[in-house]
């Protein structure tokens, strides 16, 4: 595997062939993610697995790097296998594949081990970007995430940032961070504090990189974790 040494004296891995796993008990699903990824210069197809114990006895055989593994399976499901994989191969990222109704079982995965969710209608770019940042070992939240679910994902006991130093925040970001976790535009944000709709998209940026997040389901969830913003009831 190789490695890149960057300016922060952290060791990053580069990508070459990430190599993937997939378990889902529709085989069609499996097929069109199959066809999807085998067209990516930098992913690798190893194995794929209609339910949790096949796609830990596939997981034993192939090692992969990424796992991407639907919630609900006959036999087992995926928040069973997601703790077995944690436990055993703590290095692999498990990246949960959910329907858009399904907040609570997203919440099973990621307090089991995963280390992002995607709903099932996610596009090409998404399920690559996630592959990627998990495969970086980043957590992703699915750009369609609710700010109903986000707030739960804080709330529970998933928490990826427990050993990750905390940058600092401007009096302005914070105000701006408070704005997006309460649902407001980019636009709702420069009329309320008198400033460019571009200006805003760049501290919203500039947040983001912050975070190291992709999205805004990641900031609500990196600001509330983080003690940056305090939810009301949901």
């Amino acid at each position: 595997m190789k490695f890149l040494f960057d300016q922060n004296q952290v060791f990053m891995k580069t990508y070459g062939n990430i190599k993937v796993a997939i378990a889902d008990d529709h085989e069609i699903f499996r097929d069109g993610l199959r066809a999807m990824l085998q067209k990516q210069p930098d992913i690798l197809m190893v194995a794929e697995a209609a339910n949790g114990k096949d796609l830990i006895e596939q997981v034993k055989l192939q090692q992969p790097d990424i796992v991407i593994s639907d919630v609900k399976m006959p036999v087992m499901d995926g928040a069973a296998a997601t703790r077995h994989l944690t436990e055993h191969y703590p290095h692999i990222g498990i990246i949960a594949l959910t329907m858009f109704d399904e907040e609570d079982l997203i919440i099973d995965m990621l307090e089991a081990g995963a280390r992002g969710y995607l709903l099932k209608n996610a596009d090409k770019n998404e399920i690559v970007e996630a592959i990627k940042s998990v495969y970086q070992q980043q957590p992703y939240y699915c750009r369609h995430t609710s700010n109903k679910l986000a707030q739960m994902v804080a709330k529970s006991k998933f928490n990826p940032y427990k050993q990750k130093q905390k940058p600092e925040f401007y009096e302005r970001e914070i105000d701006i961070i408070a704005d997006i976790c309460n649902g407001l535009t980019s636009k709702q944000i420069a009329e309320k504090i008198f400033l460019s709709v571009r200006t805003v998209e760049g501290l919203r940026l500039k947040i983001m990189e912050k975070m190291e997040v992709k999205n805004t389901a990641g900031i609500i969830i990196y600001a509330i974790k983080n003690n940056l913003y305090k939810p009301g009831n949901i």
